[in-house]
């Protein structure tokens, strides 16, 4: 069993959060939830009732956060050893306030858990589309219509928020001699139960995959001894959680293969 961590979970009252939490502590670790609201605290508190982990939450908000010091304050506060980013303007507060919080305070969170030895990994939920240009394993054609009509049309802001906070952490996880970068990538999100997966290289770009799925591969993700730096990409498919996270840890699988960022670092 792996030994207990402090995980610091950023967009706690978000749904990929609220999943996460309890399998989180279900390991015995500690985690704090950061949250918008403070009517929000009932509701992740009981995310810890009957749990042997030890669950803090914190009111505090991201978009706020406009400085590397002002993340580093509260990693400071927090002080934990591994990061969850599971935040998200969701499209709620338009142009500026996504790129506020998924691109600017995402890399600013970054770069502050960079500068600290004591935090060894950062996982960022990110989506599989967030690339610059088709993976080599995928139909040119099928990119093709995905990015013209995704990238470039519905998600367009989001789209240039996460690829910016996709390459820093990949960047500066590559330098770090201590920050593990972990880029989980997921499809269309579904509530479906949890099942089976498709994790690293999928055959596609579209496709869906419940959060429920996300948040038990991000949960495994962060317990895997000797997980790597990369990008995951993540669809349902036929492939056990667990059987896939040892698979892609093993083999030291990156998706970020054919981006250019990619050959900077390889």
């Amino acid at each position: 069993m792996a030994s207990p961590h402090h995980v610091l979970i950023l967009g706690g009252h978000g749904k990929i959060a609220q999943l996460l939490t309890p399998l989180l502590l279900k390991r015995s670790w500690a985690v704090t939830s950061i949250i918008r609201k403070e009517e929000q605290v009932p509701t992740v508190e009981r995310l810890g009732a009957g749990l042997p982990g030890r669950l803090s939450v914190l009111v505090r908000s991201i978009e706020d956060v406009d400085s590397q010091d002002k993340a580093a304050r509260i990693l400071d506060e927090v002080n934990p050893d591994y990061v969850a980013w599971s935040a998200g303007a969701g499209g709620k507060y338009g142009t500026e306030g996504t790129f506020r919080i998924d691109r600017d305070a995402a890399i600013h969170f970054i770069n502050a858990a960079a500068s600290r030895p004591s935090i060894t990994r950062f996982l960022l939920v990110s989506y599989s589309g967030s690339r610059r240009k088709a993976a080599p394993w995928w139909s040119a054609a099928e990119w093709e219509d995905y990015y013209k009509s995704t990238n470039l049309g519905s998600l367009a802001t989001y789209y240039q928020a996460k690829l910016a906070a996709d390459e820093v952490l990949y960047a500066v996880a590559k330098q770090s001699p201590t920050l593990v970068g972990i880029d989980l990538r997921p499809g269309t999100l579904t509530d479906e139960p949890k099942g089976k997966v498709t994790l690293g290289k999928t055959k596609n770009v579209k496709g869906s995959v419940p959060r429920a799925t996300v948040a038990h591969v991000a949960d495994a993700l962060l317990a895997a001894e000797g997980v790597k730096s990369g990008w995951l990409d993540l669809l349902q498919g036929d492939d056990d959680i667990d059987e896939a996270v040892s698979a892609v840890v093993r083999e030291g699988v990156d998706a970020a293969e054919g981006e250019d960022i990619y050959a900077k670092y390889a």
